[in-house]
This record gives structure tokens, sequence and C-alpha cells, in this order.
């Protein structure tokens, strides 16, 4: 480091460059303000000629300022890297010094839009561990890719030659687009479609050609519905197929995710690139998500719990601790064993019948059974599930977890009944009293299904480094947490929970959303658990029965 170009400055500006991306970007903004003036002009008729230029000026007017703008905020901008810390000083009204620790940098993001990929234009973001929230993210808005690529590995202290064991841990592979259309896009993406277009109608003054449009089709509904209706459901699931095939190849093209010294990197995006580099020493478990189109389809993803990847900006969509794309379970599974840098435990002869992860099936009969650490080596599955991650087979939870969710239900039901039967005396159309009823009518076999496969989903495991814990029907999560990256623990006994000799057993870390649950767990067993999972942290509270 101490022969590294950056340090033989002192206060560096941005990038120069910014201005030409900043006067290409400001065309978006040119369009909506000349299509204001289009429709305003037109309607008070105006030649030809002269809305021409008013737009013409305007359009000069709006790129001229946004220019101003950014250089105003270049001339203003600086940032210095010295051998203890990255500093940057900014702002144009009100002047901000922000200073970070090299010591404290956790993550380096890296990402760029298509228009800065032109003028070979970097945002630079450096996290420090925490909640990004928390306005700890210092951000160098841009750098060139060269600066930006030799900032990365400086702050990281990274060895431009591989060490053994690192390398690509995954690369993309379009047989995974499959997956793409198991999720609420392929239902939801036709109506998202609509109202864009809706929006982009009424800004160039085409709002009466739209709601034209949308009283036709609410005719032709209402005239020929056994015709019209199977057709737009069809019509939306195919859009919606459309935009979430490419959503993930926008999102995931050229994904690669790969291990350098002592740190994960991952890259990806087609349009805009993004790569994200995080000690690998700060991570604090790894997720497999599930949601239940996705699960049906065989798929999985794999997420990091990581400090200050909780969540993503307040400005942005995506998952900031999402790993990979949706990929087959059984690859997830193996990717997420790698990542928490734990050696996959070997075949086990008289392991028990266990599903394509490595875990129980399913069908497993409920039971009180203590999660020890001689449990989570006698039943390795023969595929890198659980016990790849040091664990054994998930021990399900008690009945009584499955009679809790079936009353809640069955509770839920009586409820919308009710709600069902007062809503058929007021409402004044003998249609309508009919139709109101399907609501509990279908609400009872869902119901019914969400509370049993949210039991059989419960588990819980105890291994050499990891704590996992496994819950959720529609969205199946199971967590593999670093014992040693627990802080405390929050137990928590609801009244219904006393009633069953339930609790729940939470366990308090500082990265990811800052706490994981084992849910409706046995008193006795959820109090050892947590006891084994970090020794002596809990022994002061607890109170032994003597045998």
């Amino acid at each position: 480091m101490n022969d590294d170009p950056l340090l033989e400055e002192g206060w560096r500006r941005l990038a120069g460059r910014s201005l030409l991306a900043s006067a290409v970007k400001s065309l978006a903004i040119v369009a909506g303000v000349v299509a204001g003036l289009l429709r305003f002009l037109t309607s008070r008729d105006w030649p030809i000629g002269g809305i021409a230029a008013v737009c013409a000026a305007a359009a000069m007017l709006v790129v001229s300022a946004v220019v101003a703008y950014d250089v105003a905020r270049l001339r203003t901008t600086r940032w210095r890297l010295t051998r203890e810390r990255l500093e940057l000083r900014s702002g144009i009204t009100l002047r901000r010094h922000r200073s970070i620790p090299l010591d404290r940098v956790r993550s380096v993001n890296l990402r760029a839009d298509p228009v800065a990929r032109v003028f070979g234009l970097t945002v630079v973001k450096v996290g420090t561990g925490e909640h990004a929230a928390e306005g700890t993210e210092l951000v160098l808005d841009p750098l060139t890719r060269h600066e930006a690529e030799s900032l990365r590995r400086t702050l990281l202290r990274q060895d431009e030659r591989p060490a053994a064991g690192d390398g690509p841990l995954a690369e993309l592979r379009w047989s995974w687009i499959r997956y793409a259309p198991l999720s609420l896009w392929s239902f939801t993406g036709a109506a998202l479609v609509l109202g864009a277009l809706y929006k982009a109608l009424d800004s160039f003054g085409a709002k009466r050609l739209a709601t034209e449009a949308a009283d036709g089709l609410w005719d032709w509904v209402t005239a020929r519905p056994l015709v019209a209706v199977p057709l737009i459901l069809a019509v939306n699931l195919a859009v919606g197929v459309l935009g979430a095939v490419l959503l993930f190849a926008e999102s995931w093209g050229r994904y690669r995710l790969e291990r350098e010294p002592g740190r994960l990197r991952l890259h990806r995006g087609l349009l805009t690139t993004r790569s994200l580099t995080l000690e690998e020493r700060r991570l604090r478990g790894v997720e497999i998500s599930e949601p239940l189109l996705l699960r049906l389809g065989g798929g999985a993803r794999v997420k990091t719990i990581a400090t200050g990847l909780g969540k993503a900006d307040e400005h942005e969509t995506e998952d900031a601790a999402a790993l990979t794309p949706p990929l087959p379970r059984t690859l997830a599974w193996s990717l997420a064993t790698k990542i928490a840098n734990t050696p996959a435990a070997p075949p086990t002869p008289a392991a028990p019948r266990t599903d394509a992860l490595g875990l129980p099936g399913h069908g497993a009969a409920p039971g009180r059974h203590r999660a020890t650490e001689r449990d989570a080596g006698e039943a390795a599955g023969p595929d890198a599930g659980a016990g790849g991650l040091g664990m054994g087979a998930l021990v399900p939870h008690p009945a009584a977890a499955g009679r809790r969710r079936i009353v809640r239900a069955l509770v839920t039901v009586a409820v919308l009944a009710a709600a069902a039967g007062l809503a058929s005396w007021l409402l004044p159309w003998q249609w309508s009293r009919a139709a109101v009823w399907a609501i509990p009518a279908l609400a009872l076999p869902f119901g019914m299904w969400l509370a049993v496969e949210s039991a059989r989903s419960l588990g819980h495991a105890l291994g050499r480094r990891h704590l996992l814990t496994r819950q959720g029907a529609v969205v199946r999560r199971t967590i593999a947490l670093d014992r040693r990256g627990v802080s405390g623990w929050t137990i928590t006994e609801s009244y219904f929970q006393r009633r069953s000799g339930l609790l729940t057993v939470s366990a308090a870390t500082a990265a990811g959303k800052g706490h994981y649950d084992v849910v409706d767990v046995d008193r006795g067993d959820g109090l050892e658990l947590a006891a084994r999972a970090v020794p002596g942290l809990l022994e002061p509270f607890l109170v032994r029965e003597k045998k």
C-alpha cells in the first residue's frame, strides 16, 4: 500500500467526464418538459415554428442547468486516501467532511449504468459494516473505471496474486433463466406495464386516448366475458413472463461470484454493471430463500448474512444481500457451503431419508428431540445440505406448533365468515350477497394448507460453527448463522405459546436483519439450544432441574 499511486497526491477531484454523462442523462428531463410544453402550446394554437423555438430553448435551458449544477458539485467535491483513512469533502451550500478509517472498511460496491459505462465512469460506495440508512456509506460519484478498481484493491488491501483455493465459486448458466417466471412478476408484470404506459400517455397529453381505450376494453369484457377474461389472463401471464425473463437477463447477465484473498466478489449486470466486494471474515452466515413458486420448480436463492447488507438503500429496490440468481436447490446448498467456508461432511450410510437438500423429508414425524452437537454429526445427507454446513438433519418442532397454526387459521376463517355474514345483510345487490361468501370459502383451504406447510417447514439444528433454523410456508427460509456472531438471546413466550409449552428463541447479531428466530420450539429444547450455541452466554439466567 505504501507504493500505491493513490497515496502520492493529496486532495483529488472526481472524474470530469461526469459533465458529459450528466448532459446525456438530462435528456430524460428534457423529454418530459418538451412533452408538457407541446400539450400546453398546441392547446393555445401556437404556430409550429414558435412551438419548436420554445421547446428548443427549454431543452437548452434544462441541459445547461443540469450541467451547471454538476460543475458546481465537481468544483466543491474533493477526496483523498491516506494510510489511515478515506476522506470526502462535498457540498455546494452546506459543506460536509466525511472520513472513514481504513480498518473499518467492510465492503466496496462499484456500479455503472449504461451512460456511465459509455464514458468509462463508475460510482464507488464504501461501506463500514453498518446499515446504509444510518449514513455510514461514503459515495464517490463518479470515478474513472481505472481509479475505481485501484481504489477497491487498495481499500481492501488486496494482493494481485490469487491464493490457493481462490477463484470462481459460481458463474451464470443461461439455463437458470427457466426459474425467472417463477415469481410474482409473472402475474403483476402486465399491470405494472399498463400503469407505466398510462402515466406516459398522460405526460404527453394523451390521457383521453388512454381513457377511451380503457372504456372500450371494459365494454368488450362485459359483453363477452367467457372469451375476454381467459384471453386477458393469458396476455397478462405472457407479458409477466416476458418481463421476468428480461429482468433476470439484465440483472444477472454476466454473473460471476468469486473468492479473492479473504474476500467475496460479486459481479453482474448486462446494462447496469454491479460489483460488490466484501470481507469474508465479516460474514455471519448464509440464507437459503425458497419462495413458493420457485420451491415448486426446484429452485432457491442464496443470500449472505453480513454487516451492512441487511437492506438496500432507500432509493434502491434490489436486495443488497442477494449473492445468486434463482438456481437449482442442490447447487444453492453447495454454494452456501462454500460461502460459509466449511467443508462438506461425508455421506453417512446410516443417515435418515432426506430430500434433495440433505434435509429431513417433510414427512418426518414431529417429536421432542434435543439439538446437540452429537446429533449434528450423525445424519449428514448425501447432498451438500445441512450436513455440508456441519449440521445433521433438522430437528422437527413439536406437534403443538402445528396445532397452534391450525387453530389460528380456523379462527381467521371464522372472523371472515362473520364479516361475510354482516356484509351479505348490508349489501343491497343479490349477487354481491352471495359473492362475499367466496372469501371465507377460499380462505379455509388456503389457511389450512398454510398452517400445515408452515408447521412442516419448522426445524433447527446446531453444528460445529452454525446455528441453523428454518421456517416459512409462502417463502421458506433456511438460515445458517455463525455462532461466533451471536451477541445475545431474546426469549419470548406469548400467552398461547405458554399454554402449549413453546417459546421463540431469537439470536441477536450485528449482521443482516439483526436477529434470527427459532420459532415455536419446545421450551426445554429452545433454552438448551441457546445455551449450547454460545456456551456461557445464557448460563447465568438458567436454572437447571436436578435429576
